[in-house]
């Protein structure tokens, strides 16, 4: 293996593993999807659909312990907290879907696992909007750049990190991914974990809304909104 994408199964991380297919060819890359009791694990089933799609050269499911994040306050892990509807707050700080240090946990052990399949790159999908006002401090360009020099270092020299979407929002990386004929309808991104997207939660609203600034529809399904 040369390459590994840590694949949720969202858009994000769907757009970079067709980027390392690009580069690297597709039985080079190896996909990466953890699950840490996210209440949208269904994400994982979307994450092995795509790398079917993409002819993969491997497809690893790594299991944190669920402990590990319960009771921080995060409405993804949480059951007694709910995935506010809306779109992300303009206030500075972090959002109620923020899991403390969550991407840092995630980019070690992509780097773990690098070492161990011998790959060179992991791809990482941290965007512009995620790290606007410091949403998500685990996807600004100060964090990211740290973590570039912890894996970088504590590879001995071996692997590198890649964040290609850093500098785009949504709207970017879509059309990015139909430059790419990325498979859009197979993705999901809702926060709330149901069998189809609730159209409410901020990451299907920023999607949504991304899809509509490049006239276009979004492929996946939308629950009924009825009241």
């Amino acid at each position: 293996m040369r390459a590994v994408v840590l694949l949720s199964g969202g858009l994000d991380s769907t757009v970079c593993a067709v980027l390392a297919v690009k580069t690297f060819g597709a039985k080079q890359v190896a996909a990466l999807n953890v699950l840490y009791g996210q209440r949208h694990a269904n994400e994982s089933e979307a994450a092995r659909a795509i790398s079917g799609h993409l002819g993969l050269g491997a497809f690893e499911e790594v299991t944190l312990p669920e402990s590990l994040f319960r009771g921080t306050g995060s409405s993804l892990v949480d059951d007694n907290v709910k995935v506010p509807h809306g779109p992300y707050p303009n206030d500075n700080g972090p959002v109620s879907t923020y899991v403390p240090f969550r991407n840092g946990i995630l980019i070690s052990v992509a780097a773990a696992f690098a070492l161990k399949v011998g790959a060179e790159m992991i791809y990482f999908g941290a965007h512009q909007e995620d790290a606007m006002n410091w949403a998500y401090p685990d996807c600004t360009p100060e964090f990211l750049g740290a973590m570039k020099n912890a894996v970088w270092v504590g590879t001995y020299h071996k692997v590198r990190l890649t964040t290609p979407l850093e500098w785009l929002d949504k709207a970017g990386i879509v059309g990015l991914g139909r430059q790419l004929s990325a498979p859009f309808e197979l993705t999901r991104s809702c926060y709330q974990g149901g069998n189809k997207a609730c159209g409410r939660c901020a990451t299907c609203i920023s999607r949504l809304e991304a899809f509509k600034a490049n006239d276009l529809v979004d492929p996946i399904v939308y629950q009924m909104v009825t009241d």
